[in-house]
C-alpha cells in the first residue's frame, strides 16, 4: 500500500513575512553551492548524492509496503497540523522512500558529509534545515520552525546524527514546545534486509522485499512546558518508538 503524499503550498501573508517564508522555503529546497569546497570534494558529494538518490529510489520502487497506524496520521494533520516526523536513524532508507515529495523539511550538517547528503534528500521532495554557519544546530533549530510555521512539516532522526542507537534526544520534543505541532512516532520495518556496518547499523532493504511502516498515536507538548515536563514528553517519544521497534519485529517473525 503507498499512500501519495500532498503538495506544500508556502503560506504568503501581504507584509514581509510571507516574503520572507518563501525565500527560507526556497532556500532549503535548492542545491546549496558547493563553491567552498575543493574540486575533489565537489566532485565526491556530486557523486555520493547521485549514488544514495538512485540506490533508495530503485530498492524503494519494489519494495511491498503495509501500514498499521494510518489512522494516527490523519489525527496529527487535523485541524490544520502537519506532523514531525520521528523515527530511528537507522530505519532512514526506507523512511527517505516512503515519505517523499510532502515537503518534509530535516536537519542537516554544514559538513560534506551534510552536504551529499542535503543533496540526495532534496532530490526526493525534501528540504534542509541548516542554519547560518555561525549558530551550527541551533540556528538550523530556528530555521526548522520558521519553515514549519510556513507550512513544511519537519522530520528527525531523533537518536542522530551520532546516537547512542535508540536512545531519543530532545529535539522534536523542543520544536512542539515552540511550534504547537505535534510529534508523529513512526518505524518502518523490512523483512529482509542488509545491515550498514556504521554505528547505527543502518537497514538497507534487499529488493522486492515486504515492509511495515507502523505509526504510533501523536505526542503534543504543551507550549509553556517546563524542564520536567520536557523529560516526560521525550520519555513518552522513547517508549513509544520502542513498542513500535517491537511491533514491527514481531510482524518480521510472524510474516
Amino acid at each position: 500500500m503507498k499512500i501519495a503524499g500532498r503538495p506544500i503550498v508556502p503560506s504568503a501573508n501581504a507584509d514581509g513575512t510571507g516574503r520572507r517564508s518563501a525565500a527560507n522555503i526556497t532556500r532549503a529546497f535548492s542545491f546549496a553551492s558547493l563553491a567552498s569546497y575543493s574540486f575533489k570534494n565537489r566532485v565526491l558529494i556530486r557523486a555520493a548524492d547521485l549514488a544514495f538518490f538512485l540506490a533508495i529510489k530503485l530498492i524503494g520502487q519494489t519494495v511491498k509496503f503495509e501500514i498499521d497506524g494510518w489512522e494516527n496520521w490523519e489525527a496529527a494533520m487535523r485541524e490544520e497540523n502537519i506532523p514531525i516526523y520521528t523515527t530511528w536513524h537507522d530505519r532512514v532508507f526506507l523512511a527517505t522512500y516512503f515519505w517523499q515529495r510532502r515537503g518534509i523539511v530535516v536537519m542537516t550538517s554544514r559538513s560534506f558529509d551534510g552536504e551529499y547528503i542535503a543533496r540526495f534528500i532534496q532530490r526526493f521532495g525534501y528540504g534542509a534545515a541548516r542554519g547560518s554557519s555561525s549558530r551550527g544546530a541551533t540556528g538550523a533549530v530556528v530555521e526548522m520552525v520558521r519553515l514549519m510555521r510556513a507550512g513544511c512539516p519537519a522530520g528527525f532522526m531523533i537518536d542522530g546524527p551520532r546516537g547512542p542507537r535508540y536512545e531519543a534526544k530532545m529535539g522534536s520534543v523542543l520544536l512542539a514546545k515552540k511550534t504547537g505541532f505535534p510529534i508523529l512516532p513512526f518505524t518502518v520495518t523490512a523483512k529482509a534486509f542488509w545491515e550498514a556496518k556504521s554505528w547505527d547499523r543502518t537497514q538497507i532493504p534487499k529488493p522486492f522485499t515486504h515492509a511495515r511502516l507502523n505509526i504510533a498515536p501523536p505526542i503534543r507538548v504543551a507550549p509553556n512546558a517546563d524542564g520536567d515536563q520536557l523529560a516526560i514528553k521525550r520519555n513518552e517519544l522513547q517508549q513509544s518508538l520502542e513498542a513500535m521497534n517491537k511491533k514491527g519485529e514481531e510482524w518480521r517473525a510472524n510474516l
